[in-house]
């Protein structure tokens, strides 16, 4: 299904808008409608068509179970990719990236298993113990760790897709995914190059509302896929236990042996006993 944001919409908030002719990146034009007062005017029939079809891409890499990543450090981002994250429940970067984050994932595996640990000794009331000196030290490590890792304090893995705001500003991360062979999807402005990006939704990447359209609209398409993740789980789960019921067909069963089966043996017996007095005094009326 397409994303719910219309030609107005980005029309409304700003994301035709590209940077000074003289600071642009020839590999753009492509994305480039018309220049208008020394500004790049880009083509919104291509940015919409592009965020529709990538909409569908976002919400089945999550049906299939994969996570993605939001990378957003610039400010006028930061907020958005936050609340973007947070409301469909993704990882995500809001400050400065770290180099390796991806590419030395393991280190940066340990430093969060570190944060968790000190953030358990913290809630269990262990700084209580220490002097005030060292239940500052450690408090301001926890607040620095979170700072830089706190938004992907949950991912267990490496992200099946990037999400980056400013191609330009995150070109370490966008490096990393490359070497790493993880697609991103990105809003790329006309100063860019889009050559290093799998995705590309040519559009304003420095005005807030520009670009709060957009990453709501790939939470949006995240929310989507887990919602269709959830339902076929459901329909999984009904499934196996309609496949699991038993079938008694109780027109074949034996009536006498359906009621046998609810006796105690003691009981059985007297009932055969007093079964084979009966064809005994039968058979001596009959003599």
């Amino acid at each position: 299904m397409p994303s719910k944001v219309t030609m107005r919409d980005l029309l409304e908030t700003g994301v035709h808008f590209g940077h000074r002719t003289q600071k642009w990146n020839p590999k753009m034009s492509p994305f480039i409608y018309t220049a208008r007062n020394g500004i790049h005017i880009i083509d919104l029939r291509q940015t919409l068509t592009n965020l529709n079809a990538y909409f569908d891409m976002v919400a089945e890499v999550v049906r299939k179970g994969g996570s993605v990543l939001f990378v957003g450090t610039k400010r006028q981002a930061q907020e958005t990719v936050f609340k973007a994250a947070v409301d469909c429940g993704m990882p995500y970067i809001n400050e400065r990236w770290l180099g390796g984050t991806l590419t030395n994932w393991r280190t940066i595996k340990e430093r969060i298993d570190t944060l968790k640990k000190l953030e358990a000794r913290r809630d269990k009331g262990e700084f209580s113990l220490l002097t005030k000196r060292e239940s500052l030290m450690l408090q301001r490590e926890i607040d620095v760790l979170n700072q830089r890792l706190g938004g992907i304090k949950d991912m267990k893995r490496l992200p099946d897709l990037l999400v980056v705001v400013d191609t330009k500003r995150e070109e370490t991360a966008i490096k990393e995914a490359n070497a790493l062979n993880i697609p991103v999807l990105a809003l790329v402005d006309t100063n860019c190059n889009p050559d290093v990006i799998d995705y590309i939704i040519p559009g304003n990447d420095d005005a807030m509302r520009a670009i709060k359209l957009v990453v709501d609209a790939i939470a949006d398409a995240v929310k989507e896929g887990k919602a269709m993740r959830k339902a076929e789980d459901e329909s999984f789960d009904d499934d196996t236990v309609s496949a699991a019921a038993p079938v008694i067909d109780y027109e074949e069963e034996d009536e006498d042996e359906n009621d046998e089966r609810y006796l105690g043996k003691s009981t059985l017996a007297k009932l055969r006993d007093a079964k084979l007095f009966d064809e005994g005094e039968e058979s001596a009326d009959d003599e």
